[in-house]
């Protein structure tokens, strides 16, 4: 639900009317990636701040400059803000714009993937380390070799091989790596360099990653998602093509590659046989929220599944001020996931 649309809204009423309430109500958190990890859930999200940015399509007004854990004994259980565990002046290579994480766990590890902006303006993906699922993360000195864009989803699979999912257009600059070298021109532009509506949509990329998880062991490819007959999705099909917020799980043995289709709010899915796809498109999720943007993660927890989203209901509607939120999805028989209203009729 874009904020143009917003004016004539009632919080008060549309907050009684949510599926789901903020999980944390002292600061503004969004893009949360939730895991659990040794039996707790933590949440990995980015934390939104009100730096006076002006409001742009490159998304300068989302400023973010470090990163809480909040963790949950169980899902309806009090969410526990940890504090600050990774600050951008932490970070030699950043820059500004520490935008949506994610985390993994391995062999005592634990592991926080961020994109950032380098000091050249461009963004890149980084990896912190700590012993503790909550931190404090102690960063890489460098952005992992190879890495571009925003949004990484870093995934486990079952044969113990991990791959981060990756990548966003407009202010994500997924579109200025057509050519496989960063295109500087017109740099003020979100929508410079995006391929025409009627050729293909640009893809998001996978790597897998190596043993340590701190750089890629291959180049990373493009992903792709098709429709039903096989045939990519267009970059003129706004209600169904990739955007950004790349995540990816798994449901009786079928991988769901899940995603934000940006500009028209949908969270949605495609499936597949195999970690690289292609996966074809299947429906939406959860239907648009209020705020511009939309990002979530899938977690299952104690033999249910889970989408933990984000809306902008707490801050009345302020797009670079969101609430991280939890409810429960649900699968046919067919294994597609039943589409969910944030709020209620």
């Amino acid at each position: 639900m874009p904020e143009d649309s917003i004016d004539h809204i009632n919080f008060d009423e549309l907050n009684k009317k949510a599926i789901s309430q903020p999980l944390v109500k002292h600061i503004y958190t969004a893009d949360p990636s939730a895991h659990v990890f040794n039996g707790k859930i933590y949440i990995y999200p980015s934390h939104d701040i009100d730096a006076g940015e002006a409001f742009d399509d490159l998304g300068s007004h989302f400023a973010m400059e470090d990163y809480h854990v909040i963790s949950m004994d169980t899902i309806n259980a009090e969410a526990i803000d940890n504090g600050v565990t990774l600050h951008a002046k932490d970070v030699p290579w950043v820059h500004q714009q520490m935008w949506a994480p994610d985390a993994a766990h391995k062999d005592g590890k634990y592991y926080l993937f961020f994109p950032a902006k380098a000091h050249d303006g461009i963004f890149r993906i980084g990896v912190a380390v700590s012993d503790s699922p909550i931190g404090p993360f102690t960063p890489q000195p460098e952005a992992i070799k190879g890495s571009f864009s925003i949004d990484p989803a870093v995934f486990e699979d079952e044969d113990g091989n991990y791959y981060m999912y990756f990548g966003g257009i407009w202010g994500g600059q997924l579109q200025r790596w057509r050519t496989g070298t960063f295109n500087a021109e017109q740099p003020e532009s979100p929508t410079a360099h995006l391929p025409k509506d009627d050729e293909p949509a640009l893809l998001p990329y996978v790597a897998k990653m190596t043993d340590d998880l701190l750089e890629f062991a291959e180049k990373p490819k493009e992903i792709e998602i098709v429709d039903e007959n096989g045939n990519l999705l267009l970059a003129g099909d706004n209600d169904r093509r990739f955007f950004e917020a790349a995540w990816m799980h798994k449901y009786n043995g079928t991988y769901y590659f899940s995603y934000s289709t940006g500009d028209t709010h949908y969270i949605c899915y495609a499936t597949g046989d195999n970690p690289y796809g292609p996966f074809t498109y299947q429906g939406r999720i959860l239907n648009p929220v209020v705020g511009w943007t939309s990002h979530h993660s899938i977690c299952e927890v104690e033999g249910k599944w889970y989408l933990f989203y984000h809306d902008s209901s707490l801050s009345k509607g302020v797009t670079h001020l969101r609430s991280v939120k939890v409810a429960e999805i649900t699968y046919d028989k067919e294994g597609k996931i039943n589409t969910l209203n944030p709020y209620k009729d």
